[in-house]
């Protein structure tokens, strides 16, 4: 693959290109030459598109791509090619299948079903056996064929010891423990908000202190414990607040936000739409913007689309019957842009790596080329026509959003969209 952007602004304040409109030549997948009003070459793709900006390769923490055993939902082929087409040149996915990620053969079948692709697929594997919250899986197996943490997908560690020995066992390998933020017993039958929208609309809600009571206990047992904590999509202020100072104490502690969360606030919910039926629920706009400000001052250490793709059956259903989760990838960024500065977004849409151990792409000269190709001013209205996922369960049809990705560069490989 040897190909010449032309006129791209970077964004990366490691570069020493930052902010800098150049050109940048790649050759065989290295970065060969980064500079200004660089000649074009015979057999070189030369590649103009309106302000073009490039960044490193984004990463996204949270996908969900059904297979094996949800294929109906999606595949991790045509999961990863949708990936690409949104930007993220890498993804971590979660155990989300059947049989569940719970052992080193099932990380190495999810990878070899990755190969070849543009964007790498990162496992996240089971903390416990079949995702039954009841005994660990086999954890450093699993980190020797290529899982990067360990975690239940959306389902919470009630049983305090079972996290305790997990923290302590994975400080031997420098595993990561994701911790679901959710106190299963205030929570109960909840799906919503707990709050005046829920109690018009007639839904059992969720306490925002039942994700605040878990942050709670979880760091006081990494306190105790040491290791290395992963705290998934928080929702509440006061999330933020616990997080924010066990930083500040100097526990190995990250969180994640869901971009919804950042977006939307518990009014949506008004016409029932199941689109927006998301675990953590979506809340108030006093969380809304103590999230955004999460992000801005670094507590919170990286966004996520929580992409489920889920068929019709799980969500055309009455609300509370309807399953948990939306798709993200393609909103991401038109979503990201219509609330926070460039920098700001970028940084949360590259900055999960370092926190799974991933190394962190670079653009400068020598450097295997892994980034995104974007224009960040372009405003448009989100319509189906922009869902690509085999699933079409996304909360954004209609609304206005700001970005548009052209593509990205990895393994060699250049996803270049149309239009």
């Amino acid at each position: 693959m040897n190909i010449l952007l032309k006129a791209a602004t970077i964004i990366n304040p490691s570069s020493a290109h930052h902010q800098q409109k150049v050109d940048i030549q790649i050759t065989d997948g290295i970065i060969t030459k980064i500079g200004a009003d660089l000649p074009d070459v015979e057999g070189v793709t030369s590649i103009k598109k309106e302000n073009l900006h490039v960044s490193q390769g984004w990463f996204d923490a949270s996908v969900c791509f059904g297979e094996p055993g949800y294929e109906e939902r999606e595949t991790i082929a045509h999961g990863l090619d949708v990936a690409a087409a949104t930007g993220f040149t890498g993804v971590a996915l979660q155990p989300l299948t059947q049989p569940i990620l719970d052992t080193s053969t099932s990380i190495g079948f999810v990878q070899q079903k990755a190969q070849d692709k543009l964007t790498t697929l990162y496992p996240i594997g089971a903390l416990t056996k079949e995702s039954e919250c009841l005994a660990l899986a086999e954890l450093y197996d699993m980190q020797q064929a290529g899982a990067v943490a360990f975690g239940d997908y959306k389902k919470a560690i009630a049983n305090a010891n079972l996290l305790k020995i997990a923290l302590q066992y994975t400080q031997g390998f420098k595993g990561t423990v994701i911790s679901f933020p959710l106190d299963q017993q205030i929570s109960g039958k909840g799906i919503v908000n707990e709050g005046p929208v829920s109690t018009c609309l007639g839904l059992k809600g969720i306490p925002a202190i039942a994700e605040s009571l878990q942050i709670a206990r979880d760091l006081h047992i990494l306190e105790y414990t040491g290791g290395q904590l992963h705290i998934p999509t928080i929702s509440t202020a006061a999330s933020v607040n616990l997080i924010q100072k066990a930083k500040q104490k100097g526990l190995q502690v990250s969180c994640s936000v869901a971009i919804d969360q950042l977006f939307f606030t518990d009014e949506v919910l008004e016409d029932f739409d199941t689109n927006f039926k998301v675990l953590p629920p979506i809340r108030t706009e006093s969380d809304r913007k103590a999230l955004c400000e999460g992000v801005k001052n670094g507590t919170i250490d990286m966004v996520t689309s929580d992409h489920n793709p889920l068929d019709i059956e799980h969500k055309k259903k009455e609300f509370d019957y309807a399953t948990f989760g939306t798709i993200g990838l393609e909103s991401a960024l038109g979503a990201l842009l219509q609330l926070l500065d460039l920098e700001t977004v970028i940084k949360a849409l590259t900055s999960g790596r370092s926190v799974f151990g991933i190394p962190q792409p670079e653009i400068k000269e020598g450097a295997i080329a892994n980034m995104t190709l974007f224009n960040p001013d372009h405003i448009y209205i989100f319509e189906k026509q922009h869902i690509i996922s085999s699933s079409q369960n996304s909360p954004y049809p209609g609304t206005e959003l700001k970005g548009q990705v052209y593509g990205c560069i990895a393994n060699d490989k250049l996803q270049l969209n149309h239009g």
